[in-house]
C-alpha cells in the first residue's frame, strides 16, 4: 500500500458551549482516517456533522485536544506556529464562499502573488509571469489579473481561489463546500476543473460536501460523519452501493436519482 500523505489518529476537539457555563461541545470525537497521495477523499454528512471542523483541524487551523495529525509521518498536531510554517506550503484550503476569502482591496494578481512572495518560490521579477501562468491553468485569461473580487462572478472567483491554492504547489488541498454557492452550470465547470488539476498535479484532496451526487462523481473514497464521529469510510461505490451503517443507509436513501457514471458532474 502507498504510504499515506496524511494520517489522522483518534482526533478529539472540543469547544466551549456558549449555552452552558463550563460546558463543552465535542466537535470531533476520536476521528481516524488516512489520505493517500493523489487521492480525493470525500467527507459527507449533514450540517453540523463536523466535516468542516475536521478539514480545518487537518490543516492545523484548529489545534486538537488529543490525537495525532501525521503529515509524511511527522506529527503536526501540537506544533507551534513557527514550527508549522515549513509545512504550510504543503496544505492549502479552498473555502466555500470565494468572495469572502479574498481581500476586497487587493487585485486578483496581488492575491495570487502574495503567497509566492511570502514563501520566496521564485525571483520577484518572475512573479507576474507566474501569476499569469496560474490564471491560465485555472481557465482565466490574463485580463482578469488586475480585476478586484467584486468585478468577478462567483465561478470566476472560485477559479482564482483554486489558482491561489495551487500557487504554492501543495500536496494536499482541503475544499470546503467549494461548489455549494455556485449556479448549477458553473458548478459542473468547477468540479471538472478540480478533477483536472488534481490529476495533473497528483494532488491529494479532502472534498467536503453535503451533496452526495457531487461526492459520488468526484471522490475515490467517501467518509461519512455524524455528530463529530466517523461512522463509515470506504471506496465510493462500495459506500453508495453497500452501506454498512444505518445512518449511511438513511443518508443515501435521500438520493432521488442515481449519480451519473463518468461524464458531466451533476
Amino acid at each position: 500500500m502507498t504510504e499515506p500523505l496524511l494520517r489522522i489518529e483518534n482526533l478529539i476537539l472540543r469547544f466551549p458551549d456558549p449555552q452552558r457555563e463550563g460546558g463543552v461541545l465535542t466537535a470531533l470525537d476520536g476521528v481516524s482516517l488516512d489520505v493517500a497521495p493523489g487521492e480525493i477523499l470525500g467527507l459527507v454528512g449533514e450540517s453540523g456533522s463536523g466535516k468542516t471542523t475536521l478539514g480545518k483541524t487537518a490543516l492545523r487551523l484548529y489545534e486538537p485536544e488529543a490525537g495525532r495529525i501525521l503529515l509524511h509521518g511527522r506529527d503536526i498536531a501540537h506544533l507551534s506556529e513557527a514550527s508549522l510554517r515549513p509545512h504550510r506550503r504543503a496544505m492549502q484550503m479552498v473555502f466555500q464562499d470565494p468572495l469572502s476569502s479574498f481581500n476586497p482591496r487587493q487585485s486578483i494578481a496581488t492575491a495570487i502573488a502574495t503567497p509566492l512572495l511570502l514563501h520566496r518560490l521564485c525571483p520577484k521579477a518572475e512573479v507576474p509571469a507566474r501569476v499569469l501562468a496560474i490564471l491560465e491553468e485555472v481557465g482565466l485569461p490574463a485580463a482578469f489579473a488586475p480585476r478586484y473580487p467584486h468585478q468577478m462572478s462567483g465561478g470566476q472567483l472560485q477559479r482564482a481561489a483554486i489558482g491561489r491554492a495551487l500557487a504554492l504547489s501543495p500536496e494536499l488541498i482541503v475544499a470546503d463546500e467549494a461548489v455549494s454557492k455556485l449556479d448549477v452550470s458553473v458548478r459542473a465547470q468547477i468540479l471538472n476543473l478540480l478533477r483536472d488539476v488534481q490529476r495533473r498535479a497528483n494532488l491529494a484532496m479532502i472534498f467536503i460536501t453535503h451533496d452526495l451526487h457531487v461526492a459520488r462523481f468526484l471522490c475515490h473514497r467517501v467518509a461519512v460523519m455524524h455528530f463529530g464521529k466517523l461512522l463509515e469510510i470506504g471506496p465510493t461505490e462500495q459506500v453508495f452501493g453497500h452501506p454498512r451503517h444505518d445512518y449511511t443507509k438513511a443518508l443515501i436513501g435521500t438520493l432521488r436519482r442515481p449519480a451519473k457514471e463518468g461524464g458531466d458532474p451533476p
